[in-house]
């Protein structure tokens, strides 16, 4: 880190962070403890799901601290390695991580009539026990453009199997001068292929 990093509270993100956390000792204390929470093997740490407003202002109160906020969204639908993978480095570009998920009317009108195959519920409950999650917020709509709107992270992360034209999230963030990241992807591994490969296996493992 260099001495103007030392001074303005910049990071690997390239996002500086406000003075106070530089000068104000219990700031930096919160900084500190929010990663330690991250890095410990606590375990029984447990996210929280918030509505809308109350993850905007927990939003508000994290930024005030100093602190990165980081937003991504997804269904979420059968939680696997690459999510796993995905979550763990969005939440590395910042101090606190938030996720939009998809509610089960969204997911259908996004996936199909035979999705999701958890419901909000139990994906919810999922994500949260998540040491890299901190908040879980659920949405309707076919994107999280109205979330971030609301919540205003400093960081807007997409996974790497993210095809589609540029999020209109990632427009709005950055139109604030907030960061769009792309994260890393594995391939070969998405719900579908896990939900493609039950079914192929079940006359094997359930024969008729």
């Amino acid at each position: 880190m260099s001495s103007d990093d030392a001074v303005t509270g910049n990071d690997r993100t390239g996002i500086p962070r406000s003075p106070d956390v530089a000068r104000n000792p219990l700031s930096r204390t919160h900084h500190e403890k929010t990663r330690d929470r991250y890095q410990s093997d606590d375990r029984s740490w447990s996210g929280s799901v918030l509505s809308l407003a109350d993850a905007t202002k927990r939003a508000a109160e994290y930024r005030r601290d100093g602190l990165l906020v980081v937003f991504t969204n997804g269904c979420f639908d059968l939680l696997h390695r690459g999510h796993v993978q995905y979550l763990r480095e969005a939440r590395a570009l910042g101090d606190v991580l938030i996720v939009g998920l998809n509610s089960d009317v969204s997911v259908t009108r996004l996936k199909g009539s035979n999705r999701p195959i958890m419901k909000i519920d139990d994906r919810a409950a999922v994500l949260t026990a998540l040491r890299t999650v901190d908040h879980v917020v659920v949405f309707d709509d076919a994107t999280a453009a109205s979330l971030v709107e609301a919540i205003q992270p400093q960081v807007y992360v997409k996974g790497g199997d993210y095809h589609s034209t540029y999020p209109p999230e990632a427009k709005i963030v950055e139109r604030y001068g907030g960061e769009f990241h792309v994260v890393s992807h594995i391939e070969g591994i998405s719900t579908t292929k896990v939900i493609d490969s039950i079914r192929s296996s079940l006359p094997k493992i359930i024969p008729r």
